[in-house]
């Protein structure tokens, strides 16, 4: 059973937050660099509480630490410099939780983390299986990085959950990387997914369905419902040493839902890094 904060504090800053406001990678809509400080205001709204569905109270001195938004910059640049400021956040054994800003910030991230975790999972929640090797001429798209982080071997195994809009290319692009797609045609994931090595969380939002997370720039039908996500994320039992949660855009998101939705997940994936990172210690 996952214990409360006060029997299972962690060293100060042990899980950060790091706000990643680029979009220009989007293919769509601009919007969701207007993300991080969204987000970081519905997780301390005071319509909600810092407790975890586990009873952590993420509040708690120690436990959670910001390190602010990475300074907003043009085309590669601002990419090397999320790369940076993540080698950073490692390097003081920080383990971040990116707030973007659009997925083509998953790639710096994960060069950064394959520098430490050279044995890496990764989980990926999506409409979209993100695997173009170009779109629209650009590689660094934000439909692009998982091609990248497979190409550059930044992860040695790939699952992705909530798929549901793959095309023939991403389809040859997973056979060929050996990705593990969980579509949503065959319903939501209800098994236990496994994983023997630390692993690493990248939530596109729109892995929900419409009906819980509208505020995205590629609605697609037919997707999880919160509490599945939820479900897949609270079984994990390795190490949770990262994790993004990003496609949020502000721009579409006129109730609020989105940004508390987004704040939830945040929320109970902060709690879980905060359950499993001890693990690391016993590895």
């Amino acid at each position: 059973m996952p214990q409360t904060s006060e029997r299972r504090a962690l060293p100060a800053g042990k899980v950060t937050f790091i706000g990643l406001p680029f979009d220009e990678n989007s293919s769509y809509l601009r919007g969701a660099a207007e993300a991080p400080a969204l987000i970081r205001e519905a997780f301390r709204s005071e319509s909600s509480n810092p407790y975890s569905e586990g009873g952590i109270d993420l509040s708690a001195p120690g436990l959670l630490a910001d390190a602010g938004d990475v300074a907003p910059a043009a085309g590669e640049t601002m990419l090397i410099g999320v790369e940076n400021a993540i080698d950073r956040c490692l390097r003081q054994d920080l383990h971040p939780i990116a707030l973007g800003g659009d997925h083509a910030i998953t790639y710096p991230i994960l060069r950064a983390f394959g520098r430490k975790f050279p044995k890496l999972s990764l989980l990926h929640f999506d409409a979209h299986p993100d695997l173009y090797d170009e779109f629209s001429g650009n590689r660094l798209s934000h439909a692009c990085p998982f091609a990248r982080i497979m190409e550059e071997k930044l992860a040695g195994r790939l699952v992705q959950v909530g798929i549901r809009a793959a095309t023939a290319h991403q389809r040859a692009q997973a056979a060929r990387f050996g990705v593990e797609m969980r579509e949503m045609r065959d319903g939501p994931v209800r098994d236990k997914l496994v994983f023997d090595t630390p692993l690493y969380i990248s939530f596109d939002m729109d892995a929900l369905d419409p009906a819980f997370a509208p505020g995205v720039s590629h609605p697609e039908p037919g997707g999880l419902s919160t509490r599945d996500a939820l479900a897949v994320i609270g079984a994990i039992d390795v190490p949770i040493v990262g994790a993004d949660v990003v496609e949020f855009n502000p721009t579409r998101d006129r109730s609020g839902l989105t940004a508390m939705t987004a704040a939830k997940l945040v929320k109970e994936i902060a709690a879980r890094m905060l359950e499993t990172l001890p693990l690391l210690l016993r590895a």
